[in-house]
């Protein structure tokens, strides 16, 4: 098993995941600013600087099958309560390869720092980077355990056209040869859609906790 969160990660891009055997990892925080649970099939990683014994204890008192415990609200809880952290909702995470070539969409980029994306942003991702285009937007930053992440952001007049994919796809473009994740609620299934139609595949899903 991988013995950092970057290890794991870098894995899973690969396709090469922790071993279905019901288990748990408990693996130390990247950095103070993101602490979380990643599952994948049949196997759980939990990354924060609490002490492993409490987590596995909280894991034991939660009432369910243990292969769900890790995304149980119960648990989600009580790490809330533990670590003074927030949490908006369990994602689906996806992960692309780099793609050769220039983006087929005109993309302009936003440098000012105080415009509401970057800014916004900027909280919870490093070295961000806001691409503009007629009715969408296009943000690359590094997020948890310094991972590429992309997100887009599609207007309503023009949805339904296939913008959302060229963005995800041209994320995987300028992403200078590194793969590109995108965290995705699970009920947005339009934006799921566009992601794995530019290629993006699932891995697991996630719950981030950052502080408030």
């Amino acid at each position: 098993m991988a013995e950092t969160l970057r290890d794991v990660l870098d894995a899973a891009a690969r396709g090469v995941f922790p071993p279905p055997d019901g288990g748990t990892t408990i693996v130390p925080q990247h950095s103070p600013r993101d602490a979380g649970i990643l599952a994948f099939t049949a196997h759980s990683v939990v990354f924060t600087d609490e002490d492993p014994a409490w987590v596995r204890a909280a894991l034991a008192a939660v009432d369910c099958d243990a292969l769900a415990a890790t995304m149980n609200p119960v648990f989600l809880a009580a790490f809330m309560a533990r670590t003074g952290r927030g949490t908006d909702t369990i994602d689906v995470l996806t992960v692309g390869q780099a793609l050769p070539g220039e983006p087929s969409v005109a993309l302009t980029r936003i440098a000012d720092p105080g415009h509401p994306r970057v800014a916004g942003s900027l909280r919870r991702r490093d070295e961000v980077r806001v691409w503009s285009v007629d009715g969408g937007l296009l943000v690359l930053g590094r997020g948890v355990a310094g991972r590429l992440e992309a997100a887009v952001e599609v207007a309503e007049p023009v949805r339904d056209r296939g913008l959302g994919r060229l963005l995800a796809t041209a994320a995987r473009q300028l992403s200078d040869g590194e793969p590109v994740w995108a965290q995705v609620s699970a009920g947005n299934a339009r934006s799921l859609r566009a992601f794995q139609a530019a290629g993006y595949r699932p891995v697991g899903s996630e719950a981030l906790f950052v502080s408030r």
